[in-house]
């Protein structure tokens, strides 16, 4: 993950599970919010989580020998040589092209505190151009 780019990191959620995904997403998402996981059931896979109200839907990213691929029904589609790559190609693509919901509001890590064991995640906006400054 440390070789992906700011886009990658910043949606990087690690481990959390889907339930956890999904509440995130419903609280401080819009429809097209979207963040990144690791699989639960697929070792070194990960889980890209789009909001599209009133579901959130959840893609695997698969690394193949293409390079890492969007899983859709079973089926591979194009390989891009990094996460971000491909992110970055979803989002411009329409949706009706790869049958996903638009990527168009990364949900943004950073501005997330998680507070404990058996409680939820703070939404933290910054004002400005100073990122310590919060509103």
């Amino acid at each position: 993950m440390e070789r992906e780019g700011m886009l990658v990191r910043s949606i990087y959620y690690g481990r959390i599970g889907r339930e956890a995904t999904e509440r995130l997403l419903e609280r401080f998402g819009h429809d097209g919010s979207f963040l990144l996981r690791d699989s639960e059931t697929l070792q070194g896979a990960y889980c890209l989580c789009v909001r599209k109200a009133p579901f959130v839907h959840t893609y695997r990213l698969v690394h193949s020998t293409d390079g890492w691929c969007l899983q859709l029904s079973g089926v591979t589609l194009q390989g891009f040589r990094t996460l971000e790559t491909l992110i970055e190609s979803y989002k411009r693509v329409a949706a009706s092209d790869v049958r996903i919901p638009p990527l168009t509001i990364p949900l943004d890590n950073t501005q997330l505190q998680y507070i404990g064991p058996g409680q939820e995640f703070v939404y933290m906006e910054t004002c400005g151009d100073d990122s310590s400054s919060v509103c």
